[in-house]
């Protein structure tokens, strides 16, 4: 890995590299999800059937479009029993640290006959994107479903796409039940996204759609967004990894090499303090890098967007992660709870040298669905508030009311708002009567 002296004119450099993984910065596929997006709206199923043929090769209908429970029980007969084991040992981990996140509605009555509050109402119906084929991640799965279920959400469904037979991988169908999703689609790509933002006569319309995908399922999903919600427009996996000269090089490299290795675009970076362990992590990169399967992944990722840093000091360390804002960060120093405390901007946090990334990915119980590209600077990982939506509620009585009517008047009144006023107003003034107009 290339070693670079961290200086202002770097961290400019880097971010800017960084912002161009964007999916905002691929326009030339918009047009054609513009077509597929409008086309299943218009058309429904017909449309949605005729994309599956073309795209996966699979003629879907009303009547093989939903996967059956014998399909699932066979799924479970293809997942070794010790993986259906661990799935569901992570799925009750998942659930534990969301069911934390709950949060009530609340009342606050005064004296005067004012009460005021917030309703915490859980969505009605959600649906799940789950990427297909050598993409699958049943751990996406759960990280999706199980807060929503937390969160109180009636009815989850889930699409994605099937194989030329019709297949669905049996790994995500196993996660999928165990999550409890209620009712799996084999859909995918933008049509699918269609389908649940628009409803068609075998898809139900959901009120958010979550779950990773390709640059066309991204750019789906930002099309449809306010005609349904959305988790986040997902970019390309980012690790970085601030480190001092008690970490272990072995240790780092392999973790910079866990995200590299999940696509092209994949961005890995230390920042360090110490020359020598940048020059002992970049040798380990190279060792690990030959002998692992997906090397030529993991070499053109680092090839873009992998760099070791070396900072002056921490100070200057914490402020480039933060300005960086990394989806993933690990702290391996000699007191990483004291560097925490500075560390503004990151999706997760990983805190020591056993506390590796990918045990996020897939075990711990934090949701692995995080910001990228900078948005940690003001988005936070998928959680079960992202499944309620809140309604405040108020209530005055006359006397409460009485007491203020002349300054919510006047506020009216000096924004133009005459209709406003007039609205209170009328309350109490009794010398209006339908004669008088």
């Amino acid at each position: 890995m290339r070693i670079i002296q961290l200086s202002l004119e770097t961290r400019k450099n880097i971010t800017r590299d960084l912002l161009r993984r964007s999916p905002g910065n691929y326009g030339q596929y918009e047009s054609v999800v513009k077509e597929v997006l409008e086309a299943v709206r218009e058309r429904g199923d017909e449309a949605l059937f005729a994309y599956t043929k073309q795209f996966d090769r699979f003629e879907l209908t009303a009547e093989n479009i939903r996967v059956t429970q014998d399909e699932i029980e066979e799924a479970y007969s293809q997942v070794p029993p010790r993986l259906v084991e661990v799935l569901r040992r992570s799925a009750e981990n998942i659930r534990s640290f969301h069911v934390r996140q709950l949060r009530s509605g609340w009342f606050e009555t005064r004296e005067d006959g004012t009460i005021l509050g917030m309703r915490m109402i859980p969505l009605e119906r959600t649906g799940v994107y789950v990427p297909g084929g050598k993409a699958a991640y049943p751990s996406s799965v759960l990280m999706n479903v199980i807060p929503a279920r937390v969160a109180g959400v009636k009815e989850i469904v889930m699409t994605t796409p099937p194989g030329p037979s019709g297949e669905i991988n049996p790994g995500t169908l196993v996660a999928a039940d165990i999550a409890g999703v209620d009712t799996i689609y084999r859909a995918g790509g933008s049509q699918a996204i269609a389908a649940m933002a628009f409803g068609t006569r075998s898809i139900p319309k959901v009120d958010k759609i979550t779950g990773p995908g390709n640059i066309f399922v991204a750019l789906a999903k930002k099309a449809v967004y306010g005609f349904v919600g959305i988790d986040s427009i997902a970019g390309p996996s980012e690790i970085l990894v601030l480190a001092d000269e008690t970490a272990n090089p072995r240790y780092v490299a392999a973790d910079l090499l866990s995200q590299a290795e999940h696509d092209e675009l994949a961005s890995a970076i230390l920042i360090t303090t110490s020359r020598e362990l940048a020059g002992e992590v970049s040798r380990w990169v190279d060792l690990f890098t030959e002998r692992l399967e997906r090397r030529e992944i993991i070499q053109k990722s680092l090839d873009q967007y992998g760099y070791i840093l070396v900072a002056g000091d921490m100070d200057e360390a914490v402020e480039a992660a933060n300005e960086i804002a990394s989806e993933h960060l690990e702290i391996l120093t000699r007191d990483p709870f004291q560097v925490m405390t500075k560390i503004r901007n990151a999706g997760a946090i990983f805190l020591g040298e056993y506390s590796s990334e990918p045990l996020g990915d897939y075990f711990a119980g934090p949701n692995h669905i995080l910001p990228t590209n900078g948005t940690a600077r003001f988005f936070s990982p998928l959680n079960v508030d992202d499944f309620v939506k809140k309604t405040s509620l108020i209530s005055y009585s006359r006397q409460a009311l009485e007491s203020v009517h002349g300054e919510i008047e006047l506020f009216a009144e000096s924004e133009g708002f005459t209709a406003h006023a007039n609205s209170i107003r009328t309350r109490f003034d009794d010398t209006l009567d339908s004669s008088s107009l």
